[in-house]
């Protein structure tokens, strides 16, 4: 929002939206943030185009890819868990997303950066538990979660079925040399 020279406005809900004042109404476009709560977006940005009819949306959706599988499957997870621990860093929105919507599904949620932060007091009486992680959370975190379950008691694991993710992002060209370079350095070792 600091880089904007002609006004930019915040609004995080739709009584946001509501109060909202505009000097140009036909000059009016919108972004969201990328790790937003798909739903909370949603109504957002229902509300701005109905108060602004003209307003101006991005060419394609800009909510990440990873945080809608991410939320959509924590959504077909908590009916089915009594409890979801999500792996990630409280200071990560994706992660933070990912136990709000756990818990809109009436599902106990908490998230923890590593396994030694679960409490096993968490997991007294729950039969069934539902891990996530955010989308920068890496396997080996995501592992240990699980392998800190098993030490607790929990007896299996299971894999929901969902959208599997195989999108890949190139490095940009002018760090595709240094990739390379370092490729053939490292052989040479």
């Amino acid at each position: 929002m600091g880089q904007s020279e002609h006004g930019m406005h915040l609004v995080e809900t739709v009584h946001d939206v509501e109060k909202l004042q505009v000097t140009n109404p036909k000059m009016l476009g919108y972004v969201s943030q990328t790790t937003l709560s798909v739903e909370d977006t949603i109504d957002v940005i229902r509300a701005l185009k109905r108060k602004y009819q003209s307003i101006t949306e991005p060419k394609k959706a800009d909510i990440c890819y990873a945080t809608t599988n991410r939320q959509e499957a924590v959504k077909f997870m908590a009916p089915q868990v009594d409890i979801v621990i999500v792996v990630g860093s409280p200071n990560s929105s994706n992660s933070n997303r990912l136990r709000e919507v756990a818990e809109k599904n009436w599902t106990e949620a908490y998230m923890v950066d590593n396994a030694t932060q679960i409490d096993p007091a968490w997991l007294v009486g729950k039969i069934r538990i539902g891990v996530t992680a955010g989308a920068s959370a890496p396997e080996v975190l995501v592992q240990s979660v699980i392998d800190r379950l098993k030490e607790c008691g929990a007896k299996s694991v299971r894999t929901l079925e969902g959208v599997e993710e195989h999108i890949t992002f190139p490095l940009p060209k002018g760090l595709s040399k240094f990739q390379t370079a370092g490729s053939s350095s490292q052989s040479k070792a």
